[in-house]
């Protein structure tokens, strides 16, 4: 079992998004996804507040964060506008006095406080150093060869779903590993990914969708004001 106080709690966002600019600061739902981000943190019950640092670059998301009250890590331009590698856009991971470090993405506004502390709980419990979020499938998949991946059900001669087994698909909302392995180019572990390591977890598909395009961005928003 981890000790809390070995673990830190990061969200990383920046402006530079090219796909949908400025996202993170654009209106939405008459809030934007920054702010939806920081109440969210506020809400979770199983994030120490002094644990939690928003990673960020630019004036305009600093301003937003300073408002809730939240630590900010000073991400710098380098990082916030690399795509890579791992340890430059991952910065924080040898300047943070942490063991440990959960990320929660700010581009899912479905994703749900009480998801979030699930996730907490089930790491600090996991013997596994990483943890990854994904979403429970049963469907039918083939390879790029249009081979099928998919085990056919015994006796089974329709496509019916419901006699598929669970497959996992990456669910892009939280992630949890060791700081000091980054370095190393290792986040939640070493590929290719084994079983159990990291240990998944399941998050409902409806808090899931990730907004990197504007149509994403479109249909997020709609959902979120239903959901409110």
């Amino acid at each position: 079992m981890k000790d809390i106080n070995e673990v830190c709690f990061i969200i990383q966002a920046r402006l530079s998004s090219e796909r949908v600019p400025r996202k993170m600061i654009k209106p939405f739902a008459g809030t934007s996804l920054v702010e939806i981000a920081c109440r969210k943190i506020r809400e979770c019950n199983q994030i120490p507040l002094n644990n939690f640092y928003f990673s960020a670059y630019e004036n305009e998301i600093k301003e937003v964060v300073e408002k809730y009250g939240l630590n900010i890590f000073h991400r710098s331009k380098a990082s916030a506008f690399s795509e890579g590698p791992m340890q430059e856009v991952m910065e924080y991971h040898d300047k943070l006095p942490f063991k440990y470090a959960v990320v929660i993405s700010a581009c899912c506004p479905m994703l749900s406080s009480t998801t979030i502390d699930s996730f907490v709980e089930s790491y600090l419990a996991s013997p596994h150093d990483g943890m990854f979020s994904v979403i429970e499938k049963k469907n039918y998949f083939w390879d790029e060869n249009h081979d099928m991946i998919t085990k056919w059900p015994k006796n089974a001669d329709v496509l019916n779903t419901k006699l598929v087994g669970q497959t996992y698909e990456a669910a892009h909302c939280l992630y949890a590993g060791k700081l000091d392995t980054i370095k190393d180019g290792i986040w939640m572990a070493k590929p290719p990914f084994t079983r159990n390591k990291p240990a998944l977890f399941v998050v409902p598909e409806s808090e899931t969708i990730d907004i990197d395009y504007q149509w994403q961005f479109d249909i997020a928003e709609v959902l979120y004001e239903k959901s409110r």
